[in-house]
């Protein structure tokens, strides 16, 4: 299901003042190319500047049937025809073309210029470089990362390296070498595509991504020239089906006297080697030998033509394969997602890691063709511009940082249906690209009835192509436009989406359009911050943007009862908001309905627990405690315990204590903490009572239950409650079990626990870092544990302290809770040790 809304994600339209009727139209490094419909001139339009300005114009030399641009060295590379011969071509610095009378050179590809052309001072030309091939190219698609060219024939795929070749200190030149042939049996693509070392390629109803990864080349296999395993299609299987058809006899994929329908297939990751279909990898560059490189597939999908989608057999084809990479930072792309489309549907798969399908688009009428962005996906129809969501950066943050779906952060998760932003009508659209924030349109108004269409589109098309040839100048005059449209700014879009889900807040606050509206302006922001690409002050906008939307989608999910509802958590974490402030933001909607959402109490619970949330005021401790006390009383002892309840009333906290207490059997935890309370208060009757309810065993059980009865803080920070205070004065047996227990039912460790006695014993008498509480938990964690590591820390820790008591011979006054023969007979593994350790104690303690 595909929601629609009515944003507005483009923010102005102008018209482009070609001088012709535009042909082919490619968008690229900030300029828009136009081929006339004659396919023989190219005229470059800048499209970051208002009214497009022309940058330059050249002249082809043939006609233009496909033209694509390189980002990465800012060339050009058409498919042409001359003299019913095809050739493929690419023009490097073409920008000095907007110089008049500027030179132009032609070579052939690897045949550089030396002669008494580039004698003296650099000169500044166009070049036209001829790159051969064995057959004619039907498509051909640059590598965004390298700039490496991929070249689509009838029986195999080409791929050329793009190469800097020096010329003299003050002059290079752009330069292609031939590396790679893909030999593919019964496959003619109509497109490709080439992306971080992922090929694709496409017909009529079929789709295949092949990644190229390294693989370390054997002795042998080097010797006998073998590429793949043996279970890949070999040479020699190309030449039997060529000489077959010399023979007059053609394989079944290459008869048109009948038409098997295919059925729908889809095998990833390495069920894509079963996929049927064969492929050679033969290097011919100059480093062919020491090359490793094997190919993987990593997705095949087959489609079935569908009659009951409005279109016949002969429109149901794809179109518009993209490969798409997406960065988080330097070097290498995080993720690779792959896009093609139905006339009715279009999908997006992602390539590394795990390949799986991300997303389904479902249009409402037949598209043309799609673009894939890191924000969104654009297709036209005939006479409609639509914009879609897409889950790139949900995808990338999870790749990114692994908190994500955590109790520490979170994101919309990658299943999320999409959405339709706008569907922005224009009459006879023919052709988009999009560059950067730039959307270029193509339109041309067709006279012409449905049905002389159709019977046009019927002639022309062939199955054994897929090169589309350029718009013939029409006869009767038709109009045309060339329209750049631009997108609005992240954050515009962010705070319209923002107010349009408020729609859906008014009517239910618990509205799944509200949740869905406000995730996808939440995944604009990440991947506006994952792209790394704004300046520091456009970046601190959108983060504190970004902390926005996290808080927003924390009160959403605050007031759920779902299974979503624990979501509340990591967002409000990420929002940076103080808890105060999220309990201030959920009073108001808690005041009109029945109770407190669960998503609410479980971020407010999980909080304290946590012991990372400030200390709360009086009233707001209060206001906590009287949550708790409505939405899960059972909580309330942890809650009292927590040390960001300091400042709570304890006589309020005891009248919440004493419901719960009435309302059932009262649990040693709950006896403990109403101690606590009386402490407080000052009511010592009060603590002893509750206090003599239970042996002492059973209290122990309960300070294992909730440790913060005893301590608060973890690491470094360590500090005894007023009940550990109490106890130290009245209790120390009771303490030291308390504390043994905790650290042998991993609550507390060894450190943490020397830290609490030094803190509880600081304003003692004793002057040593050794105070003789913390050395009677040694000696009862001694007895205690069973670990080999912890007994063989204590037995040096005490060993330490009965020499330093025999050598300083003043510990006469000090009082230990074990005598010389409690350690004498700890256990019988620990016979020698615990022997030397009772010696050396009752040395120090009878003898001086």
């Amino acid at each position: 299901m595909v929601h629609v809304y009515n944003c507005h994600p483009f923010a102005s339209q102008h018209i482009v003042a070609a001088e012709q009727e535009p042909g082919l139209v490619c968008c690229g490094g900030g300029a828009v190319f136009v081929v006339s419909a004659g396919g023989c001139k190219i005229e470059a339009y800048e499209l970051q500047r208002e009214g497009c300005p022309l940058i330059c114009r050249f002249s082809s030399m043939g006609s233009v049937l496909s033209i694509r641009h390189s980002a990465v060295g800012d060339y050009l590379v058409t498919i042409e025809e001359k003299n019913k011969a095809t050739y493929l071509r690419a023009y490097t610095n073409w920008r000095y073309q907007a110089v008049e009378k500027t030179r132009v050179g032609v070579r052939l590809l690897g045949h550089l210029l030396r002669g008494s052309s580039f004698r003296g001072t650099p000169k500044e030309q166009m070049e036209i470089i001829e790159i051969p091939l064995f057959e004619p190219p039907l498509c051909m698609a640059c590598c965004s990362l390298t700039g490496d060219l991929l070249v689509g024939c009838a029986k195999s795929l080409v791929v050329f390296s793009l190469k800097r070749q020096t010329l003299s200190e003050q002059l290079s030149v752009l330069d292609f070498e031939r590396v790679l042939i893909l030999h593919i049996q019964g496959w003619s693509p109509s497109q490709v595509a080439f992306c971080a070392g992922y090929v694709a390629l496409q017909t009529e109803l079929e789709v295949l991504v092949v990644k190229l990864t390294p693989q370390q080349k054997s002795s042998a296999a080097a010797e006998e020239h073998a590429l793949l395993p043996e279970d890949i299609m070999t040479e020699t299987s190309i030449d039997e089906d060529a000489e077959m058809t010399k023979d007059g006899f053609s394989p079944l994929h290459a008869q048109e006297d009948f038409f098997l329908f295919p059925k729908h297939q889809e095998m990833l990751g390495n069920e894509a080697q079963e996929c049927g279909i064969s492929l050679v990898l033969e290097w011919t560059g100059m480093e062919a030998e020491s090359r490793g490189d094997m190919s993987v597939f990593a997705l095949s999908r087959r489609f079935a033509p569908d009659f009951f989608q409005g279109c016949s057999v002969e429109e149901t084809r794809l179109h518009s394969l993209q490969l798409h990479p997406m960065f988080t930072g330097k070097g290498e792309p995080t993720c690779v997602f792959v896009f093609f489309s139905l006339p009715n549907t279009g999908y997006m798969y992602s390539l590394k890691n795990t390949v799986e399908l991300v997303s389904t688009y479902q249009y409402p009428e037949k598209a043309h063709q799609a673009v894939l962005s890191d924000q969104f996906l654009y297709i036209i129809t005939r006479n409609a511009l639509q914009c879609f969501t897409v889950r790139c950066s949900a995808v990338a943050a999870r790749v990114d940082d692994p908190y994500i779906d955590t109790t520490m952060k979170a994101c919309p998760p990658v299943t999320m249906e999409v959405c339709a932003l706008r569907i922005q009508l224009f009459i006879g659209l023919k052709l988009l690209c999009q560059d950067g924030n730039q959307i270029v349109l193509l339109t041309a108004a067709d006279v012409d009835s449905k049905e002389d269409t159709e019977r046009t589109a019927r002639r022309n098309t062939s199955r054994k192509t897929s090169v589309c040839k350029p718009t013939e100048p029409a006869d009767s005059g038709h109009g045309w436009n060339l329209y750049v449209i631009t997108s609005v700014s992240t954050l515009q879009l962010y705070r319209e989406i923002v107010e349009y889900s408020k729609r859906y807040e008014q009517s239910s606050p618990s509205s799944q359009s509200c949740v869905h509206l406000l995730s996808e302006g939440h995944l604009l922001l990440r991947t506006a911050l994952l792209l790394q690409d704004c300046e520091s002050a456009e970046r601190a906008q959108l983060q504190e943007a970004f902390q926005e939307s996290c808080a927003q989608l924390g009160d959403c999910f605050s007031r759920f009862d779902k299974k979503d509802c624990h979501l509340a958590l990591p967002y409000y974490k990420m929002s940076g908001l103080a808890v105060t402030d999220v309990i201030k933001r959920n009073m108001p909607v808690s005041s009109i309905s029945a109770g407190y959402g669960k998503g609410f109490i479980f971020f407010l619970k999980h909080s304290l627990y946590e012991e990372t949330m400030e200390e709360l005021s009086k009233d707001m401790a209060d206001k906590v405690l009287e949550i708790f006390s409505v939405a899960e009383p059972a909580q309330l002892p942890h809650v009292v315990s927590s040390p960001s309840m300091l400042n709570a009333d304890p006589y309020s906290a005891m009248t919440h204590l004493r419901q719960l207490e009435a309302s059932g059997a009262p649990s040693i935890t709950l006896s403990l903490c109403v101690a606590s309370q009386a402490l407080r208060k000052g009511d010592l009757h009060t603590y002893r009572q509750q206090m003599d309810r239970h042996a002492e065993m059973l209290q122990v059980y309960g300070f294992i239950e909730e440790p913060k009865l005893l301590l608060h803080g973890r690491g470094k920070g360590v500090l005894p409650t007023i009940l550990a205070q109490h106890l130290h004065d009245t209790h120390e047996g009771l303490l030291v079990a308390a504390v043994v227990a905790l650290h042998e039912n991993s609550k507390i460790r060894l450190e943490e626990a020397d830290l609490f006695f030094q803190e509880l014993c600081k304003d003692g008498a004793e002057a040593d870092s050794s105070p003789q509480l913390l050395v009677d938990f040694w000696e009862a964690l001694l007895v205690a544990s069973s670990h080999e590591a912890i007994i063989q820390e204590l037995l040096f820790r005490l060993t330490s302290v009965y020499i330093d008591r025999i050598t300083r011979r003043d510990r006469s006054g000090v009082k230990a809770l074990k005598t010389a023969e409690d350690l004498v007979s700890v256990h019988t593994f620990l016979a020698c040790y615990s022997t030397f350790l009772g010696c050396c104690r009752w040395f120090s303690t009878y003898c001086y």
